[in-house]
């Protein structure tokens, strides 16, 4: 397997961690019988901490999908590129940085973890390109 494909493979793990995050402080805040139901009208208010896991977890996902479409790309034009390589480990590293950060609304450092993150994309980005 590709380097570019275990660093997709570890990017689940991450989205575990962040979609973990929001469902563990989720049923710690609603409890397990109504995490259960359809919620079709949750509780308010939602809290800080559930807040922040949520917009961490919607964040993510913003991001992940460029990611994983890069490291796909990567895979089939060009495997093994440092430069792609690199930025995929700033990537990931970032995001894993970043999850406690959010949750612990950590201003200013956390922008800049986000910011450090996306620089690793764009790593990823230019190395495919050239």
């Amino acid at each position: 397997m590709s380097a570019e494909l275990q660093l997709m493979m570890w990017s689940l793990v991450v989205y575990g961690l962040y979609l973990g995050a929001q469902s563990l402080i989720y049923r710690w805040r609603y409890g397990v019988m109504f995490a259960a139901t359809a919620r079709d009208a949750p509780p308010k208010p939602e809290g800080e901490l559930l807040g922040r896991a949520e917009r961490a977890l919607r964040n993510f996902q913003e991001t992940w999908l460029a990611f994983v479409v890069m490291a796909l790309v990567a895979h089939l034009a060009d495997p093994g590129d440092a430069v792609v390589f690199w930025g995929a480990v700033v990537y990931l590293a970032m995001r894993v940085v970043y999850l406690p950060l959010y949750l612990l609304g950590v201003f200013g450092l956390r922008s800049v973890v986000w910011f450090v993150g996306l620089l690793g994309l764009g790593a990823m980005f230019l190395g495919i390109l050239f």
